[in-house]
């Protein structure tokens, strides 16, 4: 668990660095991966250029979810949290994410630290205990968090919407102002009840954290989004909302001192976790907590998150740690989400990938690599498509990068290689001067321009052996010297590529060091020719991928998908889909004629722009008739699988004005939302016009 941390005696920066904590109560995935892959190359790189780094990071224990799951695994929520967090670090070992310390939010250490910012922040009046009315599931016995919640959209009616904010119109609400909630824990209609909740009031700190945002701490981007968002501009500033940071009873997490019952809302407890994992880490080390998160440390603080939570990191988080007296970030690197094949990630297509499943067909180092190569300092989205992969680590690993080496190792094992450096034409040289423009570019976190950057070096080094042909050279014992020499400039060509991508492929590295008998380890190794060392017996470095292990991925992790529905279903056979999604009230027939139902057929349809999930559809109801209608279903259907087809709609729904247009009705779908969401379709002979009777 513990990497190899550096100090060196003349490193000039001390970092503490952080990725947001994975919630402990499922597996880590492919999505997870992206957030955990670029801290560690980030820290890499910074030990590489002999900064004392630590890198720290924790389990997310506490809230509704473990404790639910706990229940049903029949243990207590301390034992099912412990087994999660085994898992967790078994799959950052395969992946090479090495952390210092990795505790949990559920310790001594983090009760201790949210007990101390609990105090500053009541001391500093920012506590306010106030009856709020909440959703409760009387069959869990506890009240429900946002995201527990699903109904239909107060503002537009979509249906299959969480508790905080409609995907569809954008709209933001309470979850009491859901239509028909659900609760998906239980699938029972909650009830509103009232509680005493504790909220911690940020307002009074507004012009400090606009000082913050605007600091360059946070992206110029995400600066921009906040200040737009929330915190407006000096003409015309906006209020920060207050952050409600209690639950009551039955709630896994820290009971709040004074407040028998009150327990600290995940969101609280979660990032002080930070803190408490450099406080155990400076407990075993007998290092100074004051030194990492003191409000006057000279160390550096660095958070890794991605955009969704953004708000917390960069407002509410630093009013936290400003009122307790503590260091506040240095860099908050926000990132985007990741795509697969072009979609959100889907357990019904396969593309839901854990961890695990996928370092049981596939090299680690292939995501590595490929994640670098679209990883940038903005936090855009970027698509993992699944045939540019496999074709990426072919063409630039294997046939580019370590070819290099495959092609020339053996023909410089007898010799070793050159006692001086030979004349490549100016080939390292040009390499060595990339360095500062590669380090400013990595801890600017620019990772796909430095994989652009190196692999035109390994190009250019083909391009020498190509010229040299030292296999042609092989055959001629009178150019042995001369075939020393262009395996020597290979060879360290082929080195300065993977000193380079040491952050990123550390096995290469590793690898390397063992052929060459080197070090790739420093930063300066790029710039130094190796001359005059061994050669060992070249073994395979990376292969290329297997296509059919990339498929075997896919259907395992579908079969995976399956065999959970498969255990949720009840003995009598089928899902109860019933339970899932209860049966609304008796309605009278009369009720039911309200509802004008029409076969349709798909006229046009059209991918909506700047919208997640939106189709926009053009019905044909026979005749002139025709409907606009927007579907949230992009992500289950492209626009042209759907054209022509003859759908069932609701044709006499009272229009709606949403942000992209006017929607004249409702094409029919089963299902509880992506990516299970099934068209409703007419049988053979129904015609546009017929109504559903």
């Amino acid at each position: 668990m513990a990497a190899a941390e550096t100090a060196s005696p003349t490193a000039s920066r001390r970092i503490l660095v952080t990725s947001a904590l994975p919630y402990a109560n499922g597996p880590i995935h492919i999505g997870h991966l992206v957030e955990y892959l670029q801290t560690d190359i980030w820290v890499r790189y910074q030990r590489m250029r002999g900064h004392r780094t630590v890198y720290v990071c924790a389990d997310d224990t506490h809230g509704t979810s473990v404790m639910i799951s706990a229940r049903r695994a029949g243990v207590t929520e301390e034992a099912f949290v412990a087994g999660v967090r085994e898992e967790h670090l078994a799959d950052f070992a395969k992946f090479g994410v090495e952390f210092d310390h990795y505790g949990s939010t559920n310790s001594e250490a983090n009760r201790t630290l949210c007990e101390r910012v609990w105090g500053a922040l009541t001391a500093a009046g920012r506590v306010e205990e106030r009856t709020v009315s909440q959703l409760y599931d009387p069959t869990e016995g506890t009240f429900l968090a946002d995201r527990f919640v699903k109904g239909a959209c107060p503002n537009c009616q979509s249906a299959d919407q969480l508790g905080d904010s409609c995907e569809v119109c954008g709209a933001a609400f309470e979850p009491t102002d859901l239509i028909d909630p659900v609760s998906t824990l239980s699938g029972t209609t909650p009830e509103v009840r009232e509680a005493s909740h504790l909220f911690v009031t940020i307002e009074p700190l507004h012009e400090f954290l606009r000082e913050f945002v605007e600091g360059g701490a946070v992206p110029p981007e995400v600066a921009n989004y906040l200040k737009g968002q929330f915190l407006g501009d000096a003409s015309d500033p906006k209020e920060l909302r207050d952050w409600d940071v209690s639950r009551p009873a039955a709630y896994f997490g820290f009971e709040i001192p004074g407040h028998p019952g009150q327990f600290w809302f995940v969101w609280f407890d979660a990032p002080i976790g930070y803190a408490a994992s450099t406080l155990e880490w400076c407990e075993a080390r007998g290092e100074n907590f004051d030194d990492w998160w003191g409000a006057d440390a000279s160390s550096e603080l660095h958070h890794f998150i991605g955009r969704d939570i953004t708000y917390f990191h960069c407002l509410f988080w630093p009013a936290m740690l400003k009122t307790a007296g503590m260091k506040l970030p240095d860099r908050i690197h926000v990132h985007g989400f990741l795509t697969v094949d072009g979609a959100k990630m889907s357990k019904r297509r396969g593309t839901f990938i854990r961890a695990a499943k996928y370092a049981e067909h596939l090299d680690p180092s292939y995501l590595r690599y490929y994640f670098a190569t679209k990883l940038t300092p903005r936090w855009d989205d970027f698509d993992l498509n699944l045939t540019d992969f496999a074709d990426r680590v072919d063409s630039d690993l294997v046939n580019t990068i370590v070819n290099l080496a495959s092609r020339t190792a053996r023909f410089a094992k007898p010799t070793g290689l050159s006692e001086t450096y030979p004349d490549d034409g100016g080939l390292f040289a040009a390499g060595a001067a990339k360095a500062d423009l590669l380090a400013d570019l990595y801890e600017a976190g620019d990772f796909a321009a430095v994989t652009r950057e190196v692999l035109a070096l390994a190009t250019a080094a083909n391009g020498y052996v190509e010229r040299a042909e030292p296999w042609a050279m092989n055959k001629d014992p009178a150019r042995a010297d001369e075939l020393r020499d262009v395996c020597t400039v290979a060879l360290n060509l082929f080195r300065q590529v993977a000193v380079y991508l040491a952050p990123v492929l550390p096995e290469l590295a590793a690898k390397t060091e063992a052929l060459l008998h080197c070090e790739c380890s420093s930063w300066e190794a790029a710039t130094v020719p190796l001359t005059g060392t061994p050669v060992s017996k070249f073994k395979h470095m990376l292969t290329r991928v297997d296509r059919a292990k990339v498929s075997q991925m896919v259907e395992e992790s579908k079969a995976e998908h399956a065999e959970a529905e498969i255990a949720e279903t009840p003995a009598a056979g089928g899902k109860d889909y019933i339970a899932d999604e209860p049966l609304a009230e008796e309605c009278t027939i009369d009720d039911f004629l309200k509802v004008d139902l029409r076969v349709a057929e798909v006229l046009e349809s059209e991918a909506v722009e700047g919208a997640d999930k939106l189709l926009k559809l053009k019905l044909g109801l026979g005749g002139d008739h025709t409907r606009q209608v927007f579907a949230g279903m992009k992500k289950v259907y492209s626009p042209e699988s759907l054209l022509g087809r003859k759908v069932i709609c609701c044709a006499n729904l009272k229009p709606r004005k949403m942000r992209f247009g006017v929607s004249e009705g409702m094409v029919l779908a089963a299902g509880a939302g992506e990516p299970d969401i099934y068209i409703l379709a007419a049988d053979d002979g129904a015609q546009p016009g017929m109504r559903v009777h």
